[in-house]
């Protein structure tokens, strides 16, 4: 039996492991608090997407991408795993526009309304935050696709 992991699964590994972490640190350290507290203002009268929460949306995810390029490049030259380049922006891609929608918050909760998890989605009491909740799980299965992406 072939005890050694193929190649495209250890980038997926050490890809995966890199991208989460440096999620964690962009959205909670590096995101100001300027840009959490305005990516997902909307003018609701009009139905339209206020200037303001689209360009504090823009920023964050600007700094997040940033600092996912820079901790999967870091990363992997110290680990001595060579990822190929279009594949690696394609999966920054992947991680930048889903992160926009999820944090502009309206599309998201218009997803967890229409699957049944509107209650869950709005929940803030008993030490739980549904919004957060469905947003972190929104963000790990993207960032899974994404090293998916970049382990190709």
């Amino acid at each position: 039996m072939n005890t050694t992991m193929p190649l495209r699964a250890v980038r997926f590994t050490v890809s995966y492991a890199l991208l989460r972490a440096a999620a964690d640190v962009a959205d909670h350290w590096i995101q100001t608090d300027y840009q959490a507290s305005t990516k997902g203002q909307h003018d609701h009268a009009e139905g339209q997407s206020s200037a303001a929460g689209r360009r504090a949306c823009a920023a964050h995810v600007a700094s997040y991408t940033a600092t996912q390029a820079a901790v999967l490049l870091a990363g992997t030259r110290l680990l001595g795993v060579r990822l190929r380049p279009v594949p690696v922006v394609a999966a920054l891609a992947v991680s930048a526009v889903t992160h926009y929608v999820a944090d502009r918050r309206e599309p998201l909760r218009r997803l967890a309304d229409e699957t049944g998890k509107g209650r869950f989605v709005r929940l803030a009491d008993h030490g739980l935050n549904g919004g957060y909740l469905l947003d972190q799980a929104w963000h790990h299965g993207w960032e899974t696709a994404a090293a998916l992406i970049a382990a190709a």
